[in-house]
């Protein structure tokens, strides 16, 4: 069975690699939520060595997370986990990285907000988290592109939309998680940059 592919992880793996390699420099044991096709794990175990990397993602897309995993053959790439991030508890109660690709925009806004009560709850104090993605900013888009992108995802799922980053913020203080950075990619995308708050 072939493996599953994106064109747009092909894409963007390697602009996301060079934040990840800032943000995530020492030793770490990272949750990668929503791993997609696989694509990313095993590119960003092969460069990063120095972390420990979990793919998770709900159960359709496990196997062939599996399958890049597997070929990858990584010391540092672990097997697959599910994980819906509605879940309670999740697998892992003590974060110290998480990172997450096209994510939120598929959400609903109240899984969204699911999600950040959950990182606010597991994830150790001054660990990072990096989201990657199309964000709106300042109350609009960033771009035409992303604006039919958006128009798309609403008749799709009316749920789903691409997320305001001032209420992602917001969201963020809610659950002592505070924005640390935006960093501009490639393709009118950004990743986020999040810290939680020492006790």
């Amino acid at each position: 069975m072939n493996k599953p592919f994106s064109q747009t992880c092909e894409n963007n793996k390697t602009p996301i690699l060079g934040v990840l390699k800032e943000v995530f420099s020492l030793p770490c044991e990272l949750l990668e939520i929503g791993g997609g096709t696989g694509q990313h794990a095993a590119f960003f175990a092969e460069n990063l060595p120095h972390v420990i990397w979990q793919p998770s993602d709900q159960t359709e897309y496990l196997t062939g997370i599996l399958q890049w995993v597997e070929e990858a053959n990584l010391a540092n790439l672990k097997i697959p986990i599910k994980l819906d991030v509605r879940d309670n508890p999740w697998p892992y109660q003590q974060l110290e990285a998480v990172f997450t690709a096209n994510t939120l925009h598929i959400m609903s806004w109240q899984i969204v907000e699911i999600f950040f009560a959950r990182l606010g709850e597991y994830l150790q104090p001054d660990a990072q988290f990096i989201s990657y993605g199309p964000f709106n900013k300042n109350g609009t888009y960033t771009s035409e592109s992303n604006a039919r992108f958006d128009q798309w995802l609403k008749q799709r799922d009316p749920l789903s939309g691409i997320r305001h980053i001032e209420d992602l913020v917001t969201l963020g203080k809610l659950n002592q998680i505070d924005f640390i950075n935006e960093v501009a990619m490639p393709a009118n995308n950004m990743c986020l940059i999040w810290q939680k708050t020492k006790d």
